[in-house]
């Protein structure tokens, strides 16, 4: 008796005792990285106030902190004040912040205290188009599925090309100008079922447990970023623990994952951090889920970080992310004669897998109280492969018998990569800071590709023939990326920032992959009571998919290749932008920009032709590019407009609106509409947090988007049945639009406290209307009508659990 009341006393005190947390963390100058001694840190809102002092190492630690939502201020003599919004704190994981301070260039007496908040680019030299976006923006927006790039659709002057994929189209551009970096590392595309030339895919690689604060450009950027005409993902990962040992798992209808962090030497400060996910799809067929289709995706994925601290601020940490994913395409197994294969061709089996990995060492050291340096060393892997076999079968009774199965298709495009990057950063004055650096990348490519045709006879139940096997890739090379910079900051006052920076481009590849000099400019001034005026412009290049240059439609059946588009150069850009924004002291912000770009040395067909390499990098499809010539242009315009309220008082919102008009022009120099000139994009986000006592919150988000609908041309009929693909005319090519897209996404997550854990349920429920949006025109074999509209994916939901201990 006395020991049942034992427990019930117990449990009602702990049911109502107060579980706190603990925010800590280390701050250093943004230029020369030294720590920072003696900087206030203070989390606002807390009842006795919160906060602490950073120590000799620039270190801070705050204890107590009590659940819930906060702002962190950090102040220091001499520097700008920096606060970080929405910073959530609960019981399963410690808040680990580390910042960077900006030094004032006014006289300490003449101080006026500017704010820098969360949301601006963390990169000093970004003054326009970037953005700073946190892991809580990948979480708490619906539809963004813990994904960069899916999160950075919420963006004006960003819009999705196919709700199946990630890519992003950035400004009317095409998917393949977006730039992907790790740790100052150009790395491949970091996506499952990879498609060679593109930027995007399905299902991400990267994963916000292990992401750090990162940065996202849509246009002007500055001079490090050297390989992209479009946008940049900059993405940094984050240190594991280094004092307690802490974990994170989920499972959920994109993955089952385990993440373990924890101190290596507590003395020395040195952690680790390790993840690992599994398609939770492949787990599910094989317990004989009906997924309605006789494919079965699998997926996985996993990162690593190993962080050494070294004397005198010096600091090593090995890192890496990769995965491996492979789907079967069959329908040899089908029986069912009125059964289709949704995601493939209905008359042959299809293998289809990808993999990509990156490692590297990194080494950053202050050499002295105005000089930082850093090295990074990388290898880098993507394998994409493919085989297709033909299906001859026939019916007996109601069902199909397969009678053959004949190799018609595989190939095989790896690309690997050994990379180096060195940056020396210069502190000369408050007023003024040089960053230079170099990037190299040496590949190793090889590209194998074969392909024959079948002849069946009237009835397609037998094999009359079979050409022999003709090669269109054979290729081994081993090009060198070349890519130096030199950029400057100078803060002519506490107003008033000037950066501007060259960069040069030299690709091996190709006698005309060169492009010597690109300025970049940028210049922001700071009004009074929150008012911003922006403006940058630089001359921006990029190259190619390595594998369009060694092409060859080998007509003769030859075992020898020449390819035809080596004299190929660089994709060029120049862009203008120019913008104004407005803080308000409730955190509301509101921001419009103008932009101008122009483009130029773009792949175009040597005879006169509609076709221009800037309409292709998304969907699920190789190029096999004619003969080519970089003589193509285009031109991107328009306006971006954004809303933003952060989160407080238990809400947020967000509403950004983009008008664009995105033109080209091909070797018949008829101007046209770009395949993802949609001209504008609407989206509305939101969500408000109920809170349940301390330990309960509900958060219910929204999203709201529409678009211009996805342009298409006039069918050639004759030509989509020779090709057995859609193929349009060039009178007319992109002349015309399906009817807008709109769809709703809704995200509902429950989150419970208790003592040292998190747990977390939630649904994220995509298009959820089930509003039909029309993606394209397609061609299927076997149906009545070979030619019909194809649609984007209807109402998805997606659930997920996650534990954090």
């Amino acid at each position: 008796m006395l020991l049942s009341v034992v427990f019930v006393v117990f449990g009602y005190m702990a049911g109502f005792s107060q579980i706190t947390q603990t925010i800590r963390g280390k701050v250093v100058d943004v230029d020369s990285r030294i720590p920072l001694i003696g900087v206030n840190v203070v989390v606002m809102n807390t009842d006795p106030l919160k906060g602490a002092i950073t120590d000799i190492n620039g270190n801070y630690k705050i204890t107590g902190v009590p659940l819930g939502r906060y702002s962190v201020k950090y102040s220091y003599i001499s520097y700008k004040e920096k606060v970080l919004n929405d910073i959530v704190v609960n019981s399963g994981k410690e808040v680990i912040l580390d910042v960077d301070l900006q030094e004032s260039v006014t006289d300490l007496a003449e101080v006026v205290i500017t704010s820098k908040r969360a949301g601006e680019a963390s990169n000093e030299m970004a003054v326009i188009s970037s953005r700073e976006f946190s892991v809580q923006e990948t979480q708490k927006y619906a539809g963004s599925r813990g994904e960069p790039a899916r999160m950075a659709r919420n963006y004006a002057g960003v819009v999705s090309s196919d709700d199946s994929r990630n890519d992003i189209v950035v400004r009317g551009n095409t998917p393949l100008g977006v730039l992907w970096r790790l740790e100052g590392i150009n790395i491949p595309n970091p996506n499952h079922f990879a498609i060679p030339g593109t930027g995007g895919g399905p299902v991400t690689i990267l994963n916000n447990k292990f992401l750090a604060n990162s940065d996202f450009f849509t246009a002007a950027f500055p001079a490090e970023y050297a390989n992209g005409i479009a946008g940049v993902f900059d993405l940094k990962m984050r240190n594991g623990n280094n004092e307690n040992f802490e974990g994170s798992a989920q499972f959920g209808f994109l993955g089952t994952e385990l993440m373990l962090e924890g101190p290596i030497s507590k003395k020395k400060g040195a952690s680790f951090l390790v993840m690992y996910r599994y398609s939770t799809l492949s787990i599910m067929s094989k317990l004989g889920i009906d997924l309605g289709t006789n494919s079965r995706p699998t997926y996985q994925d996993g990162a690593f970080r190993f962080n050494f601290p070294l004397k005198h601020g010096g600091n090593i940490a090995f890192f890496g992310i990769g995965g491996y994913s492979d789907i079967p395409i069959l329908v040899s197994n089908q029986t069912d004669t009125l059964a289709t294969e949704l995601y493939g061709d209905n008359d042959s089996d299809q293998y289809f897998g990808s993999t990509m990995g990156v490692v590297g060492l990194s080494y950053t050291k202050p050499l002295n109280k105005s000089t930082f340096i850093k090295t990074v060393v990388s290898a880098s892997h993507q394998r994409i492969h493919a085989n297709h076999d033909k299906i001859v079968r026939h019916v007996e009774g109601s069902q199909f018998v397969v009678t053959d199965t004949i190799p018609i298709m595989g190939y095989v495009f790896r690309d690997n990569k050994y990379s180096a990057y060195f940056s020396l950063t210069k502190k000369v004055n408050r007023h003024l800071s040089f960053k230079a650096g170099l990037n190299l990348d040496l590949y190793d490519l090889h590209y194998i590709d074969s392909v024959r045709v079948t002849f069946l006879n009237e009835t397609s139940t037998a094999l009359d023939s079979v050409t022999p096997w003709r090669l269109r890739w054979n290729s081994d090379n081993n090009p060198m990326l070349i890519q130096p910079y030199v950029q400057f900051k100078y803060n002519a006052s506490d107003k008033m920032i000037i950066t501007g920076g060259l960069t040069s481009t030299f690709f091996t590849i190709s006698k005309n992959a060169i492009s010597p000099i690109e300025p970049r400019l940028g210049i922001s001034y700071r009004f009074k009571n929150g008012h911003k005026l922006n403006f940058g412009t630089g001359l921006h290049s990029q190259t190619l998919a390595p594998y369009l240059y060694y092409f060859d439609k080998n007509d003769s059946y030859s075992s020898t290749l020449t390819p035809y588009n080596l004299d190929l150069g660089l994709l060029k850009s120049y862009h203008v932008v120019l913008g104004y924004e407005h803080l308000s002291p409730e955190g509301v912000r509101f921001k419009v920009e103008t932009y101008y770009q122009y483009l130029f040395n773009l792949p175009i067909k040597e005879e006169s032709s509609a076709y221009s390499l800037l309409n292709s990098g998304s969907g699920f499809s190789r190029f096999f590019p004619d003969k080519l010539v970089s003589e193509g242009t285009g031109r991107n315009y328009g306006l971006d407009l954004t809303l933003e309220k952060s989160f407080s008082r238990g809400y947020y919102f967000m509403v950004t609106e983009s008008l664009y008009d995105a033109k080209y022009r091909g070797s018949d120099g008829v101007l046209r509409n770009s395949t993802f000139n949609g001209r504008f994009v609407f989206n509305f986000m939101g969500g408000k947090e109920f809170k349940f006592g301390q330990r309960r919150t509900l958060n219910l988000g929204i999203k709201v988007t529409t678009a211009g609908g996805q342009r298409y041309g006039i069918l050639d009929y004759e030509a989509s049945n020779k090709e057995q693909d859609i193929i349009y005319l060039d009178y007319d090519y992109n002349e015309f639009q399906f009817k807008d897209y709109f769809r709703t996404d809704l995200k509902i997550a429950y989150k419970l406290n208790t003592y040292k854990l998190t747990h977390e349920f939630g649904i994220d429920i995509s298009n959820l209307f089930d509003t039909k949006n029309v993606l394209s025109y397609t061609f299927s074999t076997g149906t009545t009508d070979p030619i019909h509209q194809e649609y984007q994916i209807g109402r998805l939901p997606i659930f997920y659990y996650k534990l954090d201990f």
